[in-house]
């Protein structure tokens, strides 16, 4: 099985869980992907749903295929947000951001009674931080808030290279105009304190740890997929 289908399998599984008529957060990535593929094919054999995006590239597959969407303004409150990871510990805290939609995956995520986490299992790691931690930022001031980053870094004793994330030659802009740097810690042994530490900052938007959000993950592996659950 490679990863296309460990993420087809995570996919379908995660699809057991909706609802007709449920209130959906939508998220982004390779593996939220192949959710809305299959969503649609349920979405046009009758399954009434309405989705919220969690990014414009999620928007656009969506639309594309068929599934009804609102604004989280038209649905604040929704039954359940199905998404990805780049990285997740036993506890189901996660690292976010890799496609770039951190804040309003997390935004959609915050307002969901359950979230879902869809992944293949080489997501799952012991400790949090081989994956490096994405970190949204107000463009303005950024030298500033880069500074403050590295010192809350080594106040919790973590050390690496903060690199702010390129699109080819420019830089990457979120879909809400931010800049994102991506610290490379190799560890984060206290997730807690770095989020605590790096929400202080007031140049930092925010960050791609999602504590306390994923009510269970479905992992998909060469045998099949299988639910886990935080320590």
């Amino acid at each position: 099985m490679d990863a296309r289908e460990m993420k087809v399998k995570a996919a379908e599984a995660a699809l057991q869980h909706v609802e007709d008529g449920m209130r959906l957060g939508i998220g982004t990535g390779s593996t939220a992907e192949e959710f809305v593929r299959l969503l649609a094919e349920k979405v046009a054999e009758g399954l009434k749903v309405e989705g919220v995006p969690t990014s414009e590239r999620t928007a656009r597959l969506c639309l594309e295929l068929g599934v009804p969407l609102k604004s989280l303004d038209e649905l604040p409150e929704l039954d359940l947000t199905i998404d990805g990871a780049d990285e997740m510990d036993a506890a189901l805290t996660l690292i976010k951001g890799g496609g770039g939609a951190l804040l309003r995956e997390k935004i959609v995520a915050a307002a969901s009674a359950r979230m879902i986490v869809i992944a293949d299992e080489t997501k799952l790691v012991e400790t949090l931080g081989r994956f490096p931690l994405p970190i949204e930022v107000n463009p303005f001031g950024l030298a500033a808030t880069r500074i403050a980053i590295e010192k809350c870094a080594e106040r919790l004793g973590l050390a690496g290279e903060i690199r702010l994330r390129r699109a080819g030659e420019s830089v990457f802009t979120t879909d809400g105009g931010h800049f994102i740097l991506d610290a490379s810690f190799g560890r984060i042994p206290d997730a807690e304190a770095l989020s605590t530490q790096l929400n202080s900052i007031p140049g930092v938007v925010e960050h791609g740890l999602f504590i306390n959000l994923a009510s269970f993950a479905i992992i998909a592996g060469p045998s099949g997929a299988r639910t886990l659950k935080a320590n």
